[in-house]
C-alpha cells in the first residue's frame, strides 16, 4: 500500500517537526492516521522524507524523520509561457495536467489579445501542489505571476525558445529541430492567437516558430501538447 504523500515547503534536516495545520487536519480527521503510522513528505525541491507520526494532533501533528532521499529532476527542463484565458476552469486544468506531466516552469502571459489580466495566485499554487502530490513527484513547477509578452521575449535565460502560433507560413515541426533537452521554453497564445507584431518580435528575439500539429487547438490543449512534445524529444 502506498504511503500518504504531503507537501511541506520548509523541511528540517533531521529529527522531529510539527506539520502545518492544514496537513495535520488532513492526516488526523480525513485519513484517520494514528501514532506510529508512516507518511511521505516533500518540499517540492527534490527532497523526499519518510516520517512516522508521533503525535496525531489535528492542529499540529508531530512527525519524526526516519529516512531522507533526493529525487533527481527530469532530464528535460521545459518551461511553458501560456496566455491567461477567460475560462478559469480550463486554465486550472492546464496547470494540473502540466504539473502531472512534469513541466518545470509555468509562466502565465498577458498578450495583446489576452482578455483576462489576473489570476488568483494562491489558488493556482494549491492546484499545482495537489497535482504534484497526486502524481507522486518531488519537484514542484515554478509558477510565476503573470508577465507581459514583451517582458518574456526579452528574457535571455532560455537557450531553446519556441513560439507556437496559428499563422500558416514560416513554421517548423518539432521533429525537424534537434536541440538540447536541458532548457526549453515555448510560448502559447490566447484564444485569438498572437498578433502579427508579437510573432515578428518573438522571431527577432530568436524564438523559432513551430507547429503543434494539423488542427487548431485551444490554448490549454496547445500547452499540454507542447509539454508532451518537448518532454519526449
Amino acid at each position: 500500500m502506498e504511503l500518504p504523500f504531503f507537501f511541506e515547503e520548509n523541511l528540517p534536516v533531521e529529527g522531529n517537526f510539527i506539520l502545518k495545520e492544514e496537513t495535520s487536519k488532513h492526516i488526523v480527521q480525513v485519513l484517520r492516521m494514528h501514532e506510529n503510522e508512516n507518511l511521505l513528505i516533500t518540499n517540492g525541491k527534490g527532497q523526499l522524507l519518510t516520517a512516522t507520526v508521533i503525535n496525531a494532533n489535528k492542529k499540529n501533528a508531530e512527525v519524526q524523520i526516519i529516512n531522507k532521499a533526493d529525487r533527481p529532476k527530469h532530464s528535460a527542463r521545459v518551461s511553458i509561457g501560456i496566455s491567461l484565458i477567460k475560462n478559469t476552469n480550463r486554465f486550472e486544468w492546464f496547470l494540473e495536467k502540466a504539473t502531472e506531466i512534469g513541466v518545470s516552469e509555468i509562466i502565465p502571459l498577458i498578450c495583446e489579445r489576452t482578455e483576462k489580466q489576473h489570476l488568483r495566485y494562491d489558488r493556482m499554487k494549491n492546484i499545482i501542489v495537489s497535482a504534484m502530490l497526486q502524481s507522486q513527484q518531488a519537484w514542484l513547477p515554478v509558477l510565476h505571476e503573470p508577465v507581459k509578452f514583451n517582458t518574456i521575449i526579452n528574457d535571455t535565460r532560455h537557450q531553446n525558445k519556441f513560439i507556437a502560433h496559428c499563422v500558416d507560413d514560416g513554421k517548423q515541426r518539432f521533429s525537424d529541430r534537434v536541440v538540447s533537452k536541458e532548457d526549453q521554453l515555448i510560448l502559447i497564445g490566447p484564444e485569438g492567437d498572437f498578433t502579427a507584431d508579437e510573432i515578428s518580435n518573438a522571431i527577432q528575439n530568436n524564438y523559432i516558430p513551430v507547429s503543434l500539429g494539423e488542427t487548431r487547438l485551444r490554448t490549454e490543449t496547445a500547452g499540454i501538447v507542447a509539454a508532451v512534445l518537448l518532454l519526449n524529444r
